[in-house]
């Protein structure tokens, strides 16, 4: 499963597809402080993309590749640390 809903936490991790972006839009409106974990994702469809940038949760873990972190940033994905 390419998300992993924790109780505080929505962890990202492979391949995250259209289909996933509806369940990570509930979730993170049903946890307004929840943190998302991107520390393991590989590609994000641009629906999920949407919704991170809209919902603009904190950032618990980013990418390893620096390269994938500016390029969320570029793209909009303030998140904290």
């Amino acid at each position: 499963m390419p998300i992993t809903f924790k109780k505080t936490v929505a962890v990202l991790e492979g391949v995250c597809a259209v289909e996933d972006a509806e369940g990570l839009l509930a979730w993170l409106q049903s946890h307004p402080r929840g943190k998302v974990n991107l520390k393991r994702f590989e590609h994000l469809h641009t629906a999920v993309l949407q919704v991170l940038m809209a919902a603009s949760p904190t950032i618990s873990a980013w990418p390893e590749d620096p390269d994938l972190v500016q390029w969320l940033r570029c793209v909009g994905i303030p998140g904290g640390t």
